[in-house]
């Protein structure tokens, strides 16, 4: 009976495996908290997408995210957004969806780079794909 499961087991901890690779990251500097969790990554998506999620309560952000993010790949070639759906700038609390086109072939990383106005270091956030 145990070899009829073993597959769904298998595949289960395969599954489990690369959610944890492209896990929710989170950067706190200077007031702010930006947490970022990777979407559809595969090889056969259309767009990559990444929810991203600015907090603070001590400034107004104002960030044009679609211009300030850059994803690069494990051959440190960088790609420009393609577009943000999400709340506009203004406000404690934003949050949306970055948008760039598949990197192909698929790397075996990314970086995703947000360079926030005055802010001398880019948030930095790395994931394995691989």
């Amino acid at each position: 009976m145990w070899y009829r499961i073993l597959p769904f087991v298998l595949g289960a901890l395969i599954s489990l495996n690369a959610l944890a690779q492209i896990a929710a990251q989170k950067d706190s500097a200077n007031g702010v908290t930006v947490t970022v969790t990777p979407g559809n990554l595969a090889g056969d998506a259309k767009v990559w997408d990444f929810a991203v999620v600015l907090d603070t309560h001590s400034q107004d952000i104002s960030d044009d995210l679609a211009k300030s993010a850059v994803l690069k790949d494990d051959k440190g070639n960088e790609f420009k957004a393609i577009g943000w759906e999400g709340a506009a700038p203004g406000g404690h609390h934003r949050a949306g969806v970055l948008k760039f086109n598949p990197v192909t072939p698929r790397p075996q990383a990314v970086e995703l780079r947000i360079d926030r106005p005055d802010e001398a270091k880019a948030r930095v956030f790395h994931w394995n794909l691989q």
